[in-house]
Parts: structure tokens; C-alpha cells; sequence
């Protein structure tokens, strides 16, 4: 749910108090905002914001009260406070004593929630133990059970001994055993992460920084620092250089060259043991080649593992003299191998030192789009795998298949009270839906690959659905017409993703009692499949029985049920669904409270389902041309209504709420004007004010307050100044009381409302009654008695018919929805290119960028609009970058489209030639790019007879072999016209890069990320004019693009944004505390690693450097880069963000070098990413500049500030205060190197910048006139010494100069000012003014003065968790 607050102006980037009830509610969630009972004080009328209200210090205490408001916005309890509920989760731990075979006792600290299978993980784990996986714990004699929690084992307590106890073997046992050991040898060995399976990822920081930050930094501390390091980078690193090597993307980590322990360790040919020797224990045979060359037969039996005599043709089950029994396979093979022994001692010491984020699984699946070659390697669990359909974990769960269905409803329905069940509820739906997501994953790719038989074998193959372990897939084609008349295939293709949202909006609303299905949508090799979790009973039965509510034929034949209309009707309003009704076929008018495709169905365990979700969000009616509907002229004058390839496009979320929010602006605006009129009639000496103070606790205050939150932003008023608002808010607050007990910002007034205020009789006074129908009525409300504005998603579907005394309620719905498509138009684009001008939204690459427009509600069909509204802007060079990547991201994805029916003819056995084709079509400057045929591998005599291919690839097609450079760049030029509506005037990728100033390695990067291509690490030349760029060699493999739910953790979610909230206040401390707590529950819920546990520890990592706490600092910063590498990619903009976070922390750490690599490392996939002309680029280079010139490496230090100069003129405008800064820090490394001339040159325009914004008296403006008289001095001190050697020669009396190399300390502070982070002194006094500034600030910005903020304004923290 996107909340009120996301609007705010930059300076405060997502952090309002305000902000609390962001996901706050399903049933109320708009209120919300209100209902923090600690606006009440200040929003007198004495005219400021009722923000600074909240933000003040005494308002702010009840907020965690509120933060236990779960989703429903039934607030349990009220004011006891979430305090103690959270203190249960941090029960204290206790150590107690393990004693394994052989090994000294040790201590472990466990806490009394875990069960015991987590010891049993940790062993599995340690260095000594790793290799025992049957054994059993024993206290006392007695064996623990596996899944009892801790506190509940009698006798357990401090300094209990548990002995290890090795149990015998079963097949299971035994199999877990030997995948455990691959597992051990393979544990530094990165191909899985290249192969993206298990959920294993890459991550490079350990190169840069030598291993874990922690030790280097002590091993370092002692010795000056100045120690010569080699600080030249790399040439291709440099500003100016115009290579772009991919290599160095990968860095190779030497702990990757394996050490091999075994050549083969494989299930052997003598598999299964045979009767008579499974009657002796006989479990498996293995076969085993050590790296001595000697080739052994190995039995796994009850008792362990031991050698026998087979050979690899004789079968002799007895065991070998010396047999060599052990209990486990590590034992025996460091037995007979001495290489294995040393080898594999030293590999798990190597293991064990890594960072365990390193090796740690993520959540969902990440995929590298490069990788090196991999040597193939013998993998006998790999092999096994693959053949024995595995599906989740099945070997581990007994009942073998999941049903999926059932786990992803019960967690749903697992109670939700208080946070204890709350943490354990959230936990289990995300923990099922990773794993749900990873099954439909394989399952998807099987099921084009061919390895899944449709259940539905007699139709064509584009026709076929199929189930493979409980879930069900099918085919993103338009089956049986069904979308005919929406758009074909192009509306079968777009239907699955808007299905997807909808669950994601129904899901997040959480109606208990209403079920929707588990949904993954996977693109893969040019095909989209849909993965659905499977009702229970659907299978059975005929569609028409099974759905009681809703229409299975777009709505010619309709029905309702009560049961739905009740549990729709709760998520009605935080989804803005108006209830309303439509015919049936028979005429009957039918009630609904959704689009007509929604479908119910009561499933076979009772429970109650909807499905089909397309149409949850209103039609979008800029795409949607309709016979006699005008739009807005403002609409119109851009160009629409636009001709869609299909008739599915609708609003996005994100738009209904911005647009909502807009509309409740304007009704206070309008019910304040039209109060103030009133007021001034009526007679002055009437004194019935007095009825006002007891209402004025309820909500209402906080509501009007709203206003101001957004007012600065909406940009709308270009009528009337924003001010009016913001003086007439606070007396509205009081006066509405009277009016509506509460103007909601949706729905009839709610039961919170009327708790704590006497608004029984909501509208008594008839001339207040007319204010707000008026005001009702003017911004098309549903309702005429309070704010409540609501979509009817079924206007404008074709075939759906509305009962004749609906007509007027149709009308205004129309209204309603040309007004949201030309708000999106009017406001909303303007408002994008507004925050990428004032740099409070920076996209980098293509995936921020959509982020960017999703989060305003702008969907990417409107990328051409975006590009165009920016073409037209006055200060376009101020937004070259994001026009760059807007063409990019246009381009690669017209490029997608075509690529994906492209590769639908393809089949499986020319995949690799082709793909290479099309991308050397695409990039390479080689004008006739020839396909090879994969002819050459098997060529067969006999002409191959004609046969029906079942394969969804199949098709011995060629036809892909015939495309070329200029027809493929001519289709995209045509796509980007019919879709996007953007002229592209271009016939080959060169004209292209030329015209727009493109690269093509990122336009690579780019196009590979979209659909999935993994391409072989090497340096390609797409400049060549006489060969292809790219081989089929070049093609490593090709990966699922995967789309599904993100479940939340709603409450650490709370505890992040209040302690957000606590330090825009400058309550560090306070804000510390909350944050190292919504850590704490983000672990809880997510396990170790996930997107919002890196916004968590980055914002920690800057509080404890704010604070002085520099190690903590990076230790935070070390965790957050590698969860980033790890959960968002090696070169995602956020993990080069993060880079340079650490760089900072390590040169406070002292730690220069280590500083230096990291920020040549952000400096390479920002080129990468995204080129050097980005207004960050000039961040990197001034942080590189400056601790370049720290180790006192000048001329280096002036390439990179000087580029930081021009790319910040270019960017912020020459007056900008970042220019200033940028020409003072040129400055101090020019009077470095004695070159005073050029100093003075820099800084004097400087303090002209300083003087003109900031005026005489500011102490910048002085600081730098300061500066100025001291390098005159010098100066002349210089031209005085130089004149005596010319007049006296050698003998002249030289005075000593003085040259300073800076030092580290006032290096660190100009890095803590371009950084954005300053320093408080925390006495209380400063705290106090501090906080008087915090506010002065947010009432400028409420009231739309602030102009550019001054460097470095308080605690700019811009962390923003992704909401999704």
C-alpha cells in the first residue's frame, strides 16, 4: 500500500512520522494517518504544519503504540505499548557444552526459541564437525527430539553437556550424507552461483577488501598508513577513457582455483544393493577415484562406510582388508588418501573464514548475465538430480510432493494477534512462497524444455496445460479465443502480470477468509508461463458448476454471491473498488463488488477462492480508445487516446492512490473556501466555539494535517498559491468536526473514528451539510456525506451491460476515470521530471528507472510520453542522463519483444546460434551478419522424415536464420513507433549509439537482463567491420525471468520507518534502537538475507558513523554491500551505492587503500552500468579525488575533481552550491601542488557562488574568503622567493615555504560534506536547535520555499526501502 507520505519532498526522502501506518491497514488503510492520536497537540491555529507537529518531541511519544496496528487496523490494545511484546522474542541465551567422537568439548551460546535440528545445522557446519550428518544429540543419556524447541527439554540449562552420538545409516540417511560431503567439497566452488541453482550468488567484495574488513583493519592499524600503496588505477578507469572492458567485471577470486580432494566421486554401477546383500546392510555402492590415481569401491552400509572388492566389471560385495569402516566417508577417504586428508583439511579452514553472507542461500533465485568458462566437472548429485525429478526437497519431507495449495492457505490462516504470531505468520508465508517460487520455477522451464506431459496431449502444443508437482501451468497464448476481442495474444501475454498484481493487491489487503492462489509468472526461452497453486476439487469439475460468483465469459452471463459480496466488500475500500451492479444475460440486474472476470470459487476444503484478477485496477483510458468518449483536452493535446495492442491496459496501483490523495487535497481545499465564506457571514459576537474543544480529539486534526504532507508537492495548483492551504488547514481541522465526524480519505466513517470523540451525530448543521456535498460533488465522490472516492473496474469492458438506473453513477465513474488518465498525464509525469531535475530520483539503469515511474504509478507504455515531456523541457541538458537511459530502456525492450517471438521458432538444438545471431544483429557494427546453421555438429544421411513436434519449441524452423542488422533495427524502430509511440530515426545499432551517445556494452547488459541471456565473460568487439561480434560459443545459457509476490514483514516494516522517523528528528539514539530492532524482525521473518534487511543495515551502518562508532560502522556497511551483491546482482545501482557507503567508512577506519580499490570498483560498473555523464558519476570522482589527494597523489587527484566539476556544472547549473564545493576542493589540490594561480582561479568562483546564493554574511561565504586572503598570501610569499633566486641566484636566502599535505582528518570532513553526512556534537543545546532547524526547514518546504538545500542539510539519510 503506498501511503500519504510518499510524497514528500526530497530533503526528507521517505521518512515521515506520518509514515507509520504505510502498511497499516486493509480495512481502513487510508485513515490511517489520523489515527495517530499524537498530531492532537499542536494543530492549533497558530499556523504551523502539522507536521512539525508530529516531528516535534513531544508529539512523537505514542508511536510505537501505534506500530502494532496490524495490517487490519485493529489496533490490539491501544496504548500498551509493543515494548514488552518484543522483549519475548528477545529471550536471554544460555551456553552449553558439546562433546563430539574425538574432538575436545566446546561451548556453544543458544537461545531458548531455537530446536534442536539448529544445533544439529551448526555442527553440520563447523570445521571439526562438519562431516557428521547421522548422529543424534544426548543429554544425559536421553536423545533429544529434533524438533523440540529448547526451553521445553527438561534439565537443559547453562553448561549442560549434549554428547554427539552417531546413529546408523538408512538409504535417506545415507544419501543425505554423501550429498552433504559434495557439498563440503564444492563449497568454495562458484558454478552453482553461475548456474543459478540453490540459490547461490556472486559476490566479489572479499577481493577488493582481502578478505573479511573486521581483521584487515586490525592486522593494518599499527604504522602510518602513508605506506607507499599503488593508487594508479586502472586505464579503462580513468575519466576520458572510452574502453569498457567486461572482464574486470568478474574479478577472479584465488580462493576459486579448487583444490581437488577427489578426480570422482559417483553412485556406482552395482546400484541397487541386491536382496541378499541388502539382508546384510548393504544401503549403496560408490565409486570413487582418488587424486593418487587410485580407483575404490565403496559400500555404504548400517554401520558406515567401508571399501569392498568390486572392481568396475567384477561385483564383489565383501569388504577389502583393511576394510577401513568408518562412520563417515571423510574418515575413510582420509584414510586412503593422503591428498584428500591435507586438501580437504585446508578447504574447510578456507570455508569457514569466509563471510557467511557469502554463502548464505538468498531468498529468490539471482542470475549472472556473464559468466567465465567453467570446466564441466563429474558431480554424481547433479547427476541425480536432474534425473530423479526433484522437486522441492522431497527427499527431507515425508509425503514426497508439497501440496502447495494447502501450505500457502494455512500460513495465511495462522493467527495474527499480537507479534510473537504475527513474526511466526510472516515468517511462514515467506519462507512457503520462496520455496513455492523456486518449484514454479523449475517446473516452469521444465515444462518448455519438454519434460512434462500436457494433461491436455491431443491439442496443439500453444494449447497445452500441464501439472508437474501440485502446480499448474499454462501457456501465455490466447486459448480458444478467449481474448479475441481484447487483443489475442498480445492480451494473453499482459493478462498474467495483471493477474499477478492483483493477487499482490488482494494479498497485501489480507481479508481473512478470502483466498487467492499462488502465482508466478516465468518468460522463458520466448515463451510466458503462468504457474497457479491448484484449488482443491477444481480439476473434477466442469469450470460453469465450480464459479458462484462472477463471469467465465467476460460478462455475458454473471453471478453473485452473498459470502463474496461480504468479504470483497471489506477490501473494497483500501482497493478503491466501487460496489455496482450489471446485467446478466437474462436481464437481471446482479450485484458486484469486483471487475466481472474476478472469479469465485469454493474450493473442495471449503475455502473461499477468487482468481482471474486482471481487471482488479480501472481500465486506462489513454490506451483504451472508445467510440464517443471525449478525453481531457489535456490529454488530448499530447495524443491520446493511443491504440493498444490490446484492451487489458489498466492503471497501476500506485496512480489510484496519488490520484486519491489528489482529490482529497482539493476537497479540504474546497470545504475550507467555502467554511471561510461562512465564517466571515456570520455574526462575530456568536460565541458556540465551545463545542469544538471536547470533539477536537478525534483524528479529524491529524486528517487535515495531511494536507500539508503533500500540498508542497502536488503540483496541480498552478492556480492558487499553495500557502492558502496551509494557512486554512488547521482551522478546517476544527471547524470539520462539526460538518462530517470525520472526512475519511475513503469510505463511510469508521468505527476508530467515533471511539475517542462525541461525533455521534455526524452532520447536524444543514449549512455545513451543503459545504461538504458541494465539496462531494466537485471532486466526485461516491458519497455525498464524506471523502470517499471509489473505481468501478467494469466501465468500458466490452460485453459488460449496467441496469438503466445505474446510468448517472456510470457517468460520473467515466468522469472519474478520464480525470485519473489525464492526472497521470498532467501531474504525474511532470512531477517524475521534476525529481529527476532537483536529483531527488536518480535512475541509473533500466531496472531504476521503471522503478522510478512505477513508484508514481506511470506505466512503462507511457515511456515514450516521459521521453517526449523531457524533450520539451527547458532545462533538457539538465536531464540528459535520464533521457539516455529512457532511449535505452525504450530500445532493449522493443528489442525484447521481437527477440521473444524471435526465439519461439527456434529450435532447441540451434538456441545458441541463434541467440548469437540476433545479438549481432542488435550491436555488432558488421553490416551482413551471417547465421550458422548448428548443421555442422550431426549431419544426418538420411533426409530426417517429418514428424509432429510436441515440443513448444519444436519446428524445424530456420527461419530465424534470415534476419539482419538493418531489418531487426527497422522493426525496432517500428515497434518503438506502434508501442511507445517514440521516432526512432535510425537504421543500425551505430547510428544509434551515435545519435543518442549510447554504449553498447550497456544496451548488452541491458538486453541480456531483460530476457535472460547469459553470455561468456570476454572483452566482444561490436566495432569490427569484418566479423560478427558474437560466436554461438559466446552463449552460455539462457535463464527464467521470474515475476511473483514479495510478502512483507509489516511490522519490522514499522519499526524501520519509525526509527526513520526518529532520526529525522535527530533522535539518533531512539532511532538506533528501533532500527537494530526492525533487524532483528527482519531476520526473523526473511532468515538472513533480503533487499530490506540492506536498506536496514545501511541506514545502521551511517548511524553508528554518525555517532562516532567508525568499526561498527563498517562491519554494518561490509554486510549490507555483500547482501547486496548477493540479493540484487554484482552491478545493481543500489550495490554500487553501497560500495561507496564502505569506501567512506574504510578511509575513517584508516584504511586508504582498501578505500581506494572499492571506489575504483564503483567507478567501473558505474561505466558500465550507465556511462560517465550521470550527475552521480561526479560523487564517485570527488570521493576518489579526495582520498587521491589524502595520499597525496596530485595530478591523479586533479583528473578525477576536475570531472567532478564539469559533470556538477553540467547537471546542477553553474551557481549551484555543489559547483562551489566542487571548485574549493580543485582549489585545495592545486595549492597542494604550490600552483597558486590556478588555486585562486577556482576558489574566487567559488566564493562568487557562495556570495550570490548564500549572501555576505554566511559563514560559508566567509570561510571561503578566508581561504582566499590565505592563498593570496602564499602566492606572493612564492613570487617573492622566486624574484630573489632570479635577482641573487644560487646564493639566495631561501624563506622556507610551506607546503601542506592535508591531513587525513580534514580529507575525512570534506568527504563527510560531499557525502551528505555531517556531525552533531551532542550537547543538549545543539540538540535542541538542531531540532528547531529540522523544523524551520520542514515548514519552509510545506509552504514551497525552499529553495536548493545547503550541502549536506541535517542527516540527509536517503534510504528507502523498496516498496513493492
Amino acid at each position: 500500500m503506498v501511503s500519504k507520505t510518499d510524497d514528500i519532498p526530497a530533503s526528507v526522502p521517505d521518512c515521515n512520522p506520518v509514515d507509520l501506518q504505510r502498511d497499516g491497514a486493509g480495512d481502513g488503510a487510508q485513515e490511517g494517518t489520523g489515527t495517530s492520536k499524537s498530531c492532537v497537540k499542536e494543530s492549533c491555529g497558530c499556523g504551523h504544519s502539522a507536521d512539525t507537529a508530529m516531528v516535534n518531541g513531544d508529539g512523537a511519544h505514542t508511536e510505537e503504540g501505534e506500530l502494532k496496528q496490524d495490517r487490519n487496523s485493529e489496533a490490539d490494545g491501544g496504548e500498551d505499548s509493543s515494548d514488552q511484546e518484543v522483549i519475548v522474542i528477545q529471550d536471554t541465551g544460555f551456553t552449553i557444552k558439546i562433546q563430539a567422537p574425538g574432538t575436545e568439548p566446546f561451548d556453544l551460546q543458544v537461545s531458548p526459541q531455537e530446536m534442536v535440528q539448529e544445533i544439529h545445522q551448526v555442527l553440520m557446519d563447523r570445521e571439526d564437525t562438519c562431516h557428521r550428518t547421522c548422529f543424534s544429540l544426548q543429554l544425559d543419556g536421553n536423545v533429544l527430539d529434533n524438533f523440540a524447541e529448547l526451553k521445553s527439554i527438561e534439565g537443559l540449562q547453562e553448561g549442560s553437556l549434549l554428547k554427539v552420538v552417531e546413529e546408523p545409516y538408512t538409504v535417506r540417511e545415507a544419501r543425505i550424507h554423501v550429498r552433504h560431503i559434495r557439498d563440503l567439497l564444492k563449497s568454495l566452488d562458484p558454478s552453482d552461483a553461475y548456474n543459478g541453482v540453490d540459490c547461490n550468488s556472486l559476490s566479489f567484495l572479499s577481493i577488493f577488501t582481502d578478505g573479511d574488513l573486521g581483521d584487515s583493519g586490525k592486522r593494518k592499524k599499527k604504522g602510518t598508513e602513508l605506506e607507499q600503496i599503488d593508487c594508479t588505477p586502472p586505464e579503462h578507469i580513468l575519466p576520458g577513457s572510452k574502453e569498457r572492458p567486461l572482464v574486470p567485471l568478474q574479478p577472479q577470486n584465488k580462493d576459486w582455483k579448487p583444490m581437488q580432494c577427489l578426480k570422482v566421486l559417483t553412485m556406482s554401477g552395482w546400484n541397487p544393493p541386491p536382496g541378499n546383500r541388502k539382508m546384510h546392510g548393504d544401503l549403496m555402492y560408490l565409486y570413487i577415484v582418488t587424486v593418487e590415481e587410485r580407483h575404490v569401491s565403496i559400500t555404504a552400509s548400517t554401520r558406515g562406510f567401508y571399501l569392498n572388492q568390486s572392481t568396475t566389471y567384477t561385483f564383489n560385495p565383501k569388504p577389502a582388508n583393511p576394510s577401513f569402516l568408518s562412520h563417515s566417508l571423510v574418515e575413510l577417504l582420509s584414510q586412503i588418501s593422503p591428498a584428500f586428508k591435507k586438501n580437504f583439511t585446508s578447504l574447510q579452514k578456507k570455508r569457514v573464514q569466509r563471510h557467511p553472507f557469502e554463502r548464505i542461500a538468498t531468498p529468490f533465485q539471482v542470475y549472472s548475465w556473464t559468466a567465465p568458462q567453467v570446466d564441466h566437472a563429474m558431480d554424481c548429485v547433479r547427476a541425480e538430480d536432474a534425473y530423479t525429478s526433484r522437486l522441492g526437497y522431497e527427499e527431507h519431507i515425508p509425503g514426497q510432493t508439497r501440496d502447495w495449495n494447502e501450505e500457502l492457505q494455512t500460513t495465511r490462516e495462522l493467527p495474527r494477534k499480537n507479534l510473537p504470531e504475527r513474526l511466526l505468520r510472516e515468517r511462514a508465508i515467506f519462507k512457503v512462497h520462496s520455496d513455492f517460487a523456486a518449484a514454479a520455477t523449475r517446473g516452469a522451464m521444465a515444462v518448455i524444455d519438454g519434460n512434462v506431459m500436457a494433461i491436455n496431449p491431443g491439442e496443439e502444443t500453444r494449447m497445452q496445460m500441464f501439472i508437474w508437482n501440485n502446480i499448474f501451468f499454462s501457456l501465455g497464448f490466447d486459448v480458444r479465443d478467449h481474448y479475441r476481442e481484447l487483443g489475442g495474444d498480445a492480451a494473453a501475454h499482459a493478462a498474467p502480470t495483471n493477474d499477478l498484481n492483483g493477487v499482490r493487491a488482494y494479498g497485501a489487503v489480507d481479508v481473512e477468509g478470502l483466498y487467492t492462489l499462488g502465482t508466478v509468472v516465468v518468460d522463458y526461452r520466448g515463451y510466458r508461463v503462468t504457474a497457479q497453486s491448484i484449488i482443491p476439487g477444481i480439476l473434477e469439475r466442469e469450470q460453469e458448476q465450480s464459479v458462484i460468483y462472477g463471469s467465465i465469459d467476460f460478462g455475458k452471463t454473471v453471478v453473485s454471491h452473498d459470502k463474496y459480496l461480504v468479504l470483497l466488500d471489506k477490501t473494497s475500500r483500501p482497493l478503491k473498488v466501487q460496489q455496482h451492479n450489471v446485467l446478466n444475460e437474462k436481464d437481471e440486474s446482479v450485484e458486484l463488488c469486483s471487475s466481472v472476470e474476478c472469479k469465485g470459487i469454493i474450493g473442495n476444503d471449503g475455502r473461499h477462492y477468487i482468481l482471474d484478477l486482471l481487471r482488479t485496477f480501472p481500465p486506462d483510458l489513454n490506451f483504451l480508445p472508445v467510440e464517443g468518449e471525449e478525453l481531457s483536452a489535456e490529454s488530448q493535446r499530447q495524443g491520446f487516446p493511443r491504440q493498444h495492442r490490446h484492451r487489458l491496459a489498466c492503471l497501476r496501483q500506485e496512480l489510484i492512490e496519488a490520484f486519491v490523495e489528489h482529490r482529497y487535497l482539493l476537497f479540504m481545499k474546497m470545504a475550507a473556501l467555502q467554511l471561510m465564506q461562512q465564517k466571515a457571514n456570520k455574526d462575530s459576537n456568536k460565541t458556540d466555539m465551545p463545542a469544538i474543544t471536547e470533539t477536537s480529539e478525534t483524528p479529524t486534526d491529524g486528517k487535515a494535517d495531511t494536507t500539508q504532507t503533500t500540498a508542497a508537492e502536488v503540483s496541480t495548483d498552478s492556480t492558487g498559491p499553495v500557502d492558502n492551504s496551509v494557512s486554512t488547514a488547521p482551522q478546517v481541522a476544527t471547524e470539520s468536526e462539526e460538518i462530517s465526524s470525520k472526512p475519511t480519505t475513503n469510505g463511510p466513517v469508521d468505527p476508530a473514528g467515533t471511539q475517542n470523540g462525541e461525533c455521534k451525530s455526524p452532520l447536524e448543521d444543514p449549512k455545513s451539510r451543503e459545504v461538504v456535498l458541494n465539496a462531494c460533488k466537485a471532486v466526485g465522490s461516491v458519497s455525498t456525506t464524506s471523502f470517499d472516492i471509489r473505481f468501478n473496474p467494469d466501465i468500458f469492458s466490452p460485453g459488460v451491460r449496467f441496469p438503466d438506473d445505474a446510468l448517472e453513477d456510470i457517468q460520473k465513474q467515466k468522469q472519474l476515470l478520464k480525470d485519473a488518465a489525464a492526472f497521470l498525464v498532467t501531474c504525474q509525469v511532470p512531477s517524475l521530471v521534476k525529481d529527476c531535475l532537483d536529483h531527488s530520483t536518480l535512475p541509473m539503469d533500466g531496472a531504476t528507472l521503471t522503478e522510478a515511474l512505477h513508484q508514481r504509478g506511470i506505466n512503462v507504455r507511457y515511456l515514450g510520453t516521459v521521453l517526449e515531456f523531457v524533450d520539451k523541457t527547458p532545462a533538457k541538458a539538465q536531464l540528459e542522463h535520464f533521457y539516455r537511459i529512457g532511449v535505452i530502456e525504450l530500445i532493449t525492450r522493443c528489442a525484447k519483444h521481437i527477440f521473444r517471438t524471435y526465439l519461439q521458432g527456434v529450435e532447441l538444438s540451434a538456441l545458441s546460434a541463434a541467440v548469437s545471431h540476433f545479438l549481432n544483429c542488435f550491436l555488432s557494427s558488421f553490416p551482413d551478419a551471417v547465421a550458422h546453421l548448428p548443421a555442422d555438429e550431426l549431419v544426418s544421411r538420411r533426409k530426417s522424415r517429418k514428424r509432429r513436434n510436441r515440443v513448444p519449441g519444436g519446428g524445424d524452423n530456420t527461419a530465424w536464420a534470415s534476419l539482419t542488422p538493418s531489418e531487426l533495427w527497422k522493426n525496432i524502430a517500428a515497434e518503438a513507433q506502434s508501442y511507445y509511440y517514440f521516432k526512432i530515426q535510425c537504421e543500425s545499432a551505430d547510428q544509434v549509439v551515435e545519435k543518442y551517445g549510447l554504449q553498447k556494452i550497456t544496451l548488452l547488459r541491458e538486453i541480456s537482463v531483460k530476457t535472460g541471456i547469459q553470455i561468456l565473460l570476454k572483452e566482444y568487439n561490436f566495432d569490427s567491420r569484418h566479423k560478427p561480434a558474437f560466436t554461438e560459443e559466446d552463449i552460455l545459457n539462457i535463464f527464467p525471468v521470474v515475476k511473483h509476490v514479495n510478502p512483507k514483514a509489516s511490522d519490522a516494516f514499522h519499526f524501520f520507518q519509525s526509527g526513520q522517523a526518529k532520526v529525522q528528528q535527530g533522535f539518533l539514539k531512539e532511532g538506533c534502537e528501533l532500527i537494530n530492532e526492525a533487524l532483528n524482525l527482519f531476520n526473523n521473518v526473511y532468515g538472513a538475507m533480503h533487499v530490506e534487511i540492506c536498506a536496514c543495515l545501511r541506514l545502521l551502518a551511517r548511524l553508528n558513523y554518525i555517532m562516532g562508532d567508525h568499526p561498527e560502522a563498517l562491519s554494518n556497511q561490509q554486510k549490507a554491500v555483500l547482501m547486496s551483491e548477493r540479493v540484487l546482482g554484482i552491478e545493481h545501482p543500489n550495490t554500487i551505492q553501497e560500495y561507496m557507503h564502505l569506501a567512506l567508512y574504510c578511509f575513517a577506519n584508516g584504511q586508504l587503500s582498501t578505500a581506494l580499490k572499492l571506489l575504483y570498483r564503483a567507478r567501473y560498473l558505474m561505466l558500465l552500468v550507465c556511462g560517465e555523464d550521470h550527475p552521480e558519476m561526479a560523487l564517485i570522482d570527488s570521493n576518489i579525488g579526495l582520498v587521491l589527494h589524502g595520499v597525496m597523489e596530485y595530478d591523479l587527484s586533479l583528473r578525477f575533481l576536475e570531472n567532478a566539476l564539469t559533470i556538477n556544472t553540467k547537471y546542477h547549473g553553474a551557481r549551484s552550491l555543489k559547483v562551489a564545493l566542487s571548485h574549493h576542493l580543485v582549489a585545495r589540490v592545486y595549492e597542494s601542488k604550490a600552483e597558486f594561480r590556478s588555486a585562486l582561479q577556482h576558489e574566487k568562483e567559488g566564493y562568487t557562488i557562495y556570495k550570490n546564493q548564500m549572501g555576505e554574511a554566511h559563514e560559508k561565504t566567509k570561510e571561503s574568503s578566508e581561504y582566499l586572503k590565505y592563498l593570496t598570501q602564499q602566492a606572493v610569499a612564492l613570487q617573492r622567493t622566486m624574484n630573489e633566486i632570479y635577482k641573487n641566484g644560487s646564493n639566495a636566502s631561501i624563506m622556507p615555504l610551506k607546503f601542506t599535505a592535508p591531513s587525513m582528518a580534514s580529507i575525512l570532513e570534506q568527504l563527510n560534506i560531499i557525502n551528505g553526512i555531517i556531525f552533531i556534537p551532542l550537547s543538549q543545546k545543539d540538540l535542541e536547535n538542531l531540532k528547531a532547524e529540522v523544523q524551520r526547514r520542514q515548514q519552509l518546504q510545506d509552504l514551497g520555499k525552499s529553495e536548493e538545500p545547503s550541502e549536506g542539510s541535517p542527516l540527509e539519510l536517503e534510504d528507502k526501502i523498496p516498496v513493492d
